[in-house]
């Protein structure tokens, strides 16, 4: 008896499920998962097959190559007839093959079956196709097949598993085999059941490889592993086909037919062990029955003899033009042939970045660079700045700054200025990024001196653009000025799109400080003229530089509206450039509006942590973390505020400087402390003095009025806080109401020195949760005379008996329900990061481990759905 397809009737029943709705027009992915050896590629071979008439079937699998290969499974399904994604991939264009990739699964002529196996081996460019996909999946006709080992899921997978949700998607999770369906397997051998069962756990290619090792007739110990169980097999076989086996065990994957020829000559040699189902031989292909065969193979090998293996097959496979540059690398490191690691290193890396799987670009880096003695040194600075901006672009600022510097120091050595100015361009934002503005200001500087000599080029124009927003940022305004004055026609002299975008991006920024109307209409020209070109880097810059420009402006909803438009252009793109800023401003805004839990609970989950584990984020999120947890009395508001005062002092800028000053006078102030709150109000008013915008300052005096100083409005000072500080408290608290921000409403009704607006403050700070300023409101009643004060509601904390708050009750109801992170926070419309914190708050107050504990809990509650 076939054990392949015992006890996996329910999964096939769901997949057939799941075509039938794709030929209804309704597409979906299933995510099939399960340990090495639990039968995923059974159950697919067995769905595809009978699914053959009724749809086109599109196949690819990832390999378990030293690095990925850079969009494999797409170019093997390309390789099934997908024309659309064939040219695409043939141009390395990412927009493109995202295009083209909706395109296939868009076509007529009946459903398609997209499958791509072994997606815990991907690389980051299938990751942002497989996610494109799947967020557009419910309007295809088309079914999206991934399988993975949950047991090797990475960081880059697990985000795309949790941004896959909703009915669209289902989980098909294979579970070992009973006990009797391994009797039933077993009963035509000697081998005994329970034995087997013992041993193998279930697992399907165990239970194959232990029976397949025991000859018919004799009874014999179980093997032990399934390593010991592949090779009690193939020692059976003939010397030759024994090496045969061999020298196929050295390559990942499937084995082309004409590969496989070159490799052991006649493929007949093959034939008993295709017999004895180590090996299966297909019209187009060769390949073990399962990896874990291979690797057990391959496993047995001496190092002389792997090594001499790897060696034949990159000499086979450099003759052929077509081959991937990644299975180049692979045998090259695996024979090591230095020079052959050198040689083809650098191009898979390019094929790599070209499409954005920068992950994938840097570890192609890693064994080139360990032979960095056999680079030319020009070479050698050229891959560690391809580095450094890979490291950018994944947030690794660090690691980016150690490969960046390294770039210099040979940059230094060549003599060659332009070049050495090309290598420090970099190294000015990465250096910001880990405020360090001094130096990062420093380093700008001298790329644009190095570069200037040589008259026009981008790499100039570039160089001072970056200079002009470090130094719009560290409210150097006429110093950004002047070289936005030369960048800009030196942009239009060159012609280059994306050159002339980043540089209207700087302008727009410049006018935008100042609160000119036109800056944000430079801005918008900036990210079209950057999409243009095709550099979404810049793009993304625009998006977040207006973004912050407008909050500071305290345009918090035309903040919030431009900062979708670019989340909507990263989600269709799938970029994850800046998209963490861009949430940030979306979190604080719900703070200001009064959903505070999903304020904190958003800002948290983006923040980083203190101690080593700050990003980029981190810039966005620390200061209206900071103040949302003062307002709320948070038990961490101290500490928070700690790091935030320490962050913002050591960047150095009005955009982290002003809102923490802001929160720490606020927090003086909620402490009777105005004494602290004077000496921070002075601090932060001489670094406001300078152009900005008027808001910060506004706000800033509005704060001293409340503290106790005796000041008024200023020329130009805007509405709200005018009204507030000229004393009417009516006009500035309409005003707050009319734009939704309640607790600043409360505030000014409680200046009013009036019982029945201080109520009404009270009122609407106790349903905010804001409990510090609750109290201060409640001492005012009682000093204008109130003997009654209200005590305020009782919070739902309280009342239930594990401290859930009620964001988090909400989240449980959700658990109850059985439903996903992602498709809470589809429900939620909050990112699937904030769910993981809320979920992982809900699992801590309940005291349990899981989420099947926690639905329990849930039910002993009387949480109901």
């Amino acid at each position: 008896m076939t054990g392949a397809l015992l006890e996996r009737d329910a999964e096939l029943a769901a997949l057939g499920s799941a075509l039938r709705d794709a030929e209804a027009g309704a597409g979906s992915v299933v995510l099939l998962s399960g340990e090495a050896g639990i039968g995923k590629t059974s159950l697919v071979r067995a769905f595809t097959g009978d699914a053959d008439d009724r749809a086109r079937v599109l196949s690819g699998a990832c390999d378990d190559l030293l690095t990925p290969r850079t969009l494999g499974p797409l170019r093997d399904a390309a390789r099934s007839g997908a024309t659309a994604l064939a040219e695409a991939l043939h141009a390395d264009d990412r927009d493109a093959i995202l295009a083209a990739a909706r395109a296939e699964l868009a076509g007529p002529g009946g459903p398609t079956v997209l499958v791509v196996e072994d997606l815990h081996w991907a690389d980051d460019a299938t990751l942002d196709v497989v996610r494109y996909l799947g967020r557009r999946i419910a309007d295809l006709p088309a079914v999206l097949l991934l399988t993975f080992r949950d047991e090797e899921v990475g960081a880059s997978l697990r985000r795309v598993l949790g941004a896959l949700g909703g009915p669209s998607v289902h989980r098909l999770a294979l579970a070992r085999l009973s006990r009797t369906a391994v009797a039933r397997w077993s009963e035509a051998t000697t081998v005994t059941s329970a034995a087997l069962y013992q041993l193998t756990r279930g697992n399907p290619f165990y239970v194959s490889e232990v029976l397949a090792s025991s000859p018919p007739g004799d009874r014999v110990e179980v093997p032990p592993t399934v390593v010991d169980a592949v090779l009690a097999r193939t020692r059976r076989l003939d010397d030759d086909v024994q090496a045969a086996l061999d020298q196929l065990s050295v390559v990942p994957g499937e084995v082309d037919l004409p590969l496989a020829r070159a490799l052991v000559g006649d493929l007949a040699v093959l034939g008993a062990a295709e017999t004895a189902r180590v090996l299966e031989v297909r019209v187009d292909a060769v390949a073990f029955r399962h990896e874990l065969a291979r690797r057990a193979v391959q496993s047995a090998l001496p190092t002389t003899s792997r090594l001499a293996l790897n060696a034949r097959v990159l000499a086979v496979l450099v003759e052929r033009p077509d081959v991937d540059p990644g299975r180049l690398v692979h045998h090259a490191v695996g024979s090591g042939d230095d020079a052959a690691v050198v040689r083809y290193g650098p191009r898979a890396a390019r094929e790599a970045e070209r499409v954005g799987a920068h992950a994938q670009e840097i570890a192609t880096y890693e064994p080139v660079l360990a032979r960095a003695s056999l680079l030319d040194p020009d070479e050698h600075a050229a891959i560690l700045q391809r580095c450094c901006a890979a490291h950018f672009s994944l947030d690794h600022q660090a690691a980016a700054l150690v490969a960046g510097e390294a770039a210099v120091r040979l940059r230094e050595g060549l003599g060659d200025p332009a070049a050495l100015g090309g290598a420090l361009i970099p190294l000015g934002p990465t250096l910001w990024a880990l405020t360090r503005p001094r130096e990062a200001l420093a380093t700008a500087a001298r790329a644009v001196a190095l570069l200037e000599p040589a008259g026009d080029s981008p790499a100039l124009a570039v160089a001072m653009a970056y200079d002009g927003l470090l130094r719009s940022t560290l409210d150097r305004h006429a110093e950004a000025l002047a070289l936005a004055a030369a960048a800009l026609p030196m942009a239009l002299r060159l012609g280059i799109p994306e050159i002339e975008g980043l540089v209207r991006v700087l302008c727009g920024r410049l006018r935008a400080l100042v609160d000119d109307p036109e800056g944000f209409d430079d801005l918008a020209d900036g990210r079209r003229l950057a999409a243009a070109g095709g550099h979404h880097l810049w793009v993304m810059f625009g998006y977040v530089l207006a973004v912050q420009d407008l909050w500071e402006l305290g345009r918090w909803a035309e903040a919030v509206e431009v900062g979708d438009e670019g989340l909507a252009y990263a989600s269709e793109r799938e970029l994850d450039l800046f998209t963490d800023h861009l949430l940030a401003h979306r979190y604080r805004w719900l703070g200001l509006r009064g959903d505070r839990e999903a304020a904190e609970a958003g800002l948290r989950g983006l923040v980083g942590h203190r101690d080593g584990g700050e990003t980029a984020g981190t810039r966005y999120c620390l200061p209206g973390l900071a103040r949302l947890l003062v307002r709320r009395g948070a038990e961490d508001a101290d500490e928070v505020l700690a790091w935030a005062r320490d962050y913002a002092d050591r960047a150095d800028s009005r955009y982290e400087l002003a809102p923490t000053g802001l929160a720490e006078i606020e927090h003086a102030w909620l402490r009777d402390d105005h004494e602290r709150a004077h000496r921070v109000a002075a601090r932060l008013e001489e670094r406001l003095a300078g152009p900005g915008p008027a808001r910060q300052r506004a706000e800033l005096r509005r704060w001293r009025r409340r503290a106790g100083e005796d000041v008024g409005p200023f020329d130009g000072c805007p509405e709200p806080w005018a009204a507030g500080l000229r004393g009417d408290w009516e006009a500035a608290a309409a005003a707050w109401r009319e734009q939704g921000l309640r607790y600043e409403e409360a505030l000014e009704l409680a200046d009013s020195g009036e019982v029945g607006p201080t109520v009404e403050a009270l009122a609407l700070l106790d349903d905010l949760g804001a409990g510090p300023a609750a109290a201060r409101v409640r001492r005012r009643l009682r000093e204008l005379g109130v003997t009654s004060v209200p005590r305020g509601p009782v919070p739902a904390t309280r009342a239930n008996p594990c401290g859930l708050t009620d964001r988090q009750m909400a989240v449980l109801r959700e658990l109850a329900d059985g439903r996903t992170n992602a498709e809470i926070a589809s429900g939620m419309v909050v990112s699937v990061r904030t769910v993981d914190h809320h979920v992982s708050a809900v699992l801590a107050k309940l005291g349990v481990s899981s989420r099947r504990e926690a639905v329990a809990a849930a039910a002993r509650l009387g949480v109901t759905a």
